[in-house]
């Protein structure tokens, strides 16, 4: 069976075939760099899990492919779940970690250490060529600290510390980050559902 991963993000499809090498050995998963490129719908969604299905549909639409597809993000909770859905453009500019970084530590100045508690949230969908859809969540909750440390990882890993441990998401290795992300939970239910 071959699988359709919506992103170009290499990092990610190999840590969802990595994923289902073991829960699902027949399934061959390929990024959007293996098919003929489409046009990709905006995220416009309120919801990771929308965001995630409008992707999951496309993949569908445009190449016949079972696809799955994720959307994740940070939900601080002094920020009332913020920057959420927003948080690859918090800033405003797409993509721009330094920039969201700088931003997210302005917005928290004032808010003491306990109170700086948030989680990595993730929805991955797959959608069949019949149809049929799933979503799936995951979550990697812990705290957000006052400056950046380590150089793994991107977007907010440099400030997020998961629950649990001592050092931020980017000063831990992939495959220890890997092991308790909110994606790689996500992936590992969505690979035993395939």
């Amino acid at each position: 069976m071959r699988v359709l991963l919506a992103t170009r993000n290499a990092g990610k499809v190999d840590e969802l075939r990595q994923i289902l090498a073991e829960a699902a050995p027949g399934v061959e998963l390929v990024g959007l760099d293996a098919v003929e490129a489409y046009p990709e719908t905006p995220e416009t969604e309120l919801t990771f899990a929308g965001n995630a299905l409008l992707k999951a549909r496309d993949g569908v639409a445009h190449t016949g492919l079972a696809t799955i597809a994720d959307d994740s993000g940070l939900a601080v909770d002094a920020l009332n779940g913020m920057p959420g859905v927003l948080s690859a453009r918090w800033a405003g500019a797409r993509k721009d970690d330094e920039a969201n970084n700088a931003l997210l530590l302005d917005q928290l100045g004032d808010v003491p250490d306990d109170q700086r508690t948030a989680q990595f949230v993730c929805a991955a969908a797959i959608v069949w060529p019949d149809g049929r859809e799933l979503v799936v969540h995951g979550e990697m909750p812990g705290r957000v600290i006052r400056g950046p440390r380590g150089a793994n990882g991107f977007g907010y890993d440099p400030l997020f510390v998961p629950d649990g441990h001592d050092r931020t998401s980017a000063e831990l290795s992939a495959a220890e980050k890997n092991a308790i992300s909110h994606r790689g939970k996500a992936f590992r239910e969505l690979a035993a559902k395939i």
